[in-house]
């Protein structure tokens, strides 16, 4: 069943983009929190980072797997993507002179977030379009097995 672990591959790509996107949500929320809860001073934005998954296998072992001389046994997941980690954005906090904000200190400057918010639209953006291309091949190979399946009547 080939077709599954296809399905799978643009499932594991929809869930990294949508995680994504809830990074960006995250970022752009806090992009004014000058305090975060432990008060260790301002949000810092954060980015995820994804890996490719390979289930690439010999031309041998996917005969034998589809033969059922091969067991499926350990053999979860045929390819895709993953999320390694949620990293921190290392860049310097932006400086904002507001000697009436409470966190100014003795000069009048506020640390304010890393976050700008043209970098997260742009990266909104482009896991939209990664997300919708996972959908359109999720979609596509719906439809092909639809086909399939009516080439058998």
């Amino acid at each position: 069943m080939a077709f599954l672990s296809s399905m799978n591959i643009a499932a594991s790509g929809m869930t990294a983009q949508q995680l994504r996107l809830d990074v960006v949500a995250e970022n752009i929320t806090n992009s004014t929190t000058t305090r975060t809860e432990n008060g260790e001073g301002p949000y810092r934005r954060k980015m995820v980072v994804f890996e490719a998954v390979s289930g690439r296998e010999t031309f041998q072992e996917a005969m034998a797997r589809a033969n059922g001389k091969l067991s499926n046994e350990g053999y979860e997941n045929a390819g895709g993507v993953r999320v390694t980690q949620i990293a921190e954005d290392p860049s310097d906090f932006k400086i904002m002179y507001d000697p009436t904000h409470p966190d100014a200190d003795e000069r009048g400057y506020v640390e304010m977030p890393n976050v700008d918010t043209i970098k997260e639209m742009t990266d909104a953006m482009a896991a939209t379009q990664a997300f919708s291309a996972n959908v359109t091949a999720f979609n596509t190979l719906k439809a092909v097995i639809a086909k399939g399946l009516e080439i058998g009547r």
